[in-house]
């Protein structure tokens, strides 16, 4: 994966960027992880004490989430992980809504028109590196 190297000899771009805690260290980083999008949004912020490592699958977890999130117009669950549920967005008009409750009244999708959930459309676990394929219920 292709990232920028920065040199930081005074540690004044750390500084900025809350990666040295001064309760720990003053020249020493503590271990922080930002996630940015293609347009330069940081959409993460993960900050690790300087004794503990990363959590390399959380991160990638994170990733998926953001990108699945963003295809699909939704919000992940507490606890998701690639290829579940997810939770659609609420309705923006009330005939939405009143399709909304219909939809979960017929597919069991849901609490309420507020928190109803769907598989995502296009899911690749990154894993495996392959599409994730759902056995439907009949």
């Amino acid at each position: 994966m292709p990232f920028p190297i920065i040199a930081d000899r005074n540690g004044q771009i750390a500084r900025k960027y809350g990666m040295i805690s001064n309760d720990v260290s003053n020249t020493e980083t503590v271990r922080n992880v930002f996630i940015i999008d293609d347009k330069g949004i940081v959409r993460a912020i993960l900050i690790y004490p300087m004794n503990i490592g990363r959590c390399i699958p959380e991160i990638l977890r994170i990733i998926e989430a953001l990108q699945t999130a963003d295809t699909n117009h939704a919000s992940m669950p507490a606890n998701w992980v690639p290829c579940e549920p997810i939770i659609l967005a609420p309705p923006q008009t009330f005939a939405e809504l009143q399709a909304r409750n219909e939809q979960i009244r017929k597919e069991r999708n849901g609490m309420n028109w507020y928190l109803s959930f769907q598989n995502p459309t296009k899911c690749i676990d990154s894993s495996t590196q392959v599409e994730c394929k759902r056995i439907e219920e009949s």
